[in-house]
């Protein structure tokens, strides 16, 4: 069973970024691309972000291409990257090492960065899993392919909801956002985006109740009334009212999280149990991006590093 300094589960931009630090600071290191409840690819989420322009040094290329970038420079350094999905983790009963059990293999390490990221919240109304994959759907760069010239909502206020209202745009003929509160939170630049297409239509004060539809969708029930009627007949609904943290493992470990599922940390990255840090989306931070997360990545990293250093963790194991 191989041993190594640290184990980051996660290989989205954080993680990647982490064991490129890792890599530079000549720990053993390997990085696990898939962990429960995700089975997205290496470069995680903002693989499937259409553009990225608020990554300090790109003034602008697609959530795939940073992502590429981001996994050969840590591939420049001597860590693995595997992609294997992590089912279990255990503290060793007698020495100050972690066991990692993935679903081909079991590993040793002196620390563990926690990089797991988070998972889309998936609708509440009644229909909206009913109709999933026929009409209602998480991932505009994903499917919004599939709605072309057709009639398309987003559900919810954020500056995600308003980045994938413009990338429907792109597809279909008509986009409504529709969100509970009196105000759309983006950015201004997407924001003014928003207001300047034509085809994109905000419904504020407003919830969905329902999602109908025969074999796919093909309206929805609104609380309010909106050119005097509840009903809006749409061909697609697509989610975006936040992200679900993927802390399921770290809890193993008796990480504390918050009422959110957070994992709580330091300024260091450091959580309540010796040897194990977190970054990225899972954490309890206000502010969460690419380039934030990336600087927390880089910092547990550094973390772990010191903690291995100036601890030099013992670990026997009988197997």
């Amino acid at each position: 069973m191989e041993m190594y300094d640290t184990v980051i589960i996660g290989a989205g931009v954080v993680g990647l970024a982490a064991g490129m630090y890792a890599g530079r600071l000549n720990l053993k290191t390997v990085v696990f691309g898939t962990t429960s409840g995700t089975e997205l690819p290496i470069g995680g989420v903002i693989t499937l972000t259409d553009t990225v322009e608020n990554y300090p040094g790109f003034k602008k290329l697609t959530g795939a291409e940073l992502a590429a970038k981001l996994e050969e420079h840590a591939k420049d350094y001597n860590i693995e990257i595997k992609e294997e999905k992590v089912t279990d983790l255990s503290k060793h009963k007698e020495s100050d090492c972690f066991i990692i059990k993935t679903e081909k293999s079991s590993y040793h390490s002196k620390t563990i960065i926690f990089a797991t990221g988070a998972k889309w919240r998936e609708l509440p109304m009644k229909g909206a899993e009913e109709f999933k994959s026929k009409g209602v759907h998480y991932c505009s760069l994903c499917d919004g392919a599939l709605y072309k010239d057709k009639i398309i909502t987003i559900i919810g206020g954020s500056d995600t909801a308003a980045k994938e209202a413009i990338l429907l745009a792109q597809h279909g003929k008509k986009v409504y956002i529709i969100y509970r509160k009196d105000k759309v939170r983006a950015e201004p630049i997407n924001l003014k985006l928003i207001e300047k297409n034509k085809k994109i239509e905000i419904i504020n004060n407003t919830n969905v109740l329902e999602i109908l539809g025969d074999k796919f969708v093909n309206k929805v029930i609104l609380d309010n009334e909106f050119n005097g009627s509840k009903e809006l007949k749409v061909d697609a609904v697509f989610g975006a009212i936040g992200h679900t943290p993927l802390s399921d493992l770290a809890v193993k470990l008796d990480v504390k999280i918050n009422k959110k599922n957070e994992i709580m940390v330091d300024r260091q990255s450091k959580t309540n149990v010796k040897g194990i840090f977190a970054a990225g989306d899972v954490i309890d931070s206000g502010f969460k991006q690419a380039i934030t997360g990336v600087g927390e990545g880089v910092v547990a990293a550094h973390s772990a590093y010191t903690y291995v250093m100036e601890n030099n963790p013992v670990c026997f194991f009988d197997d």
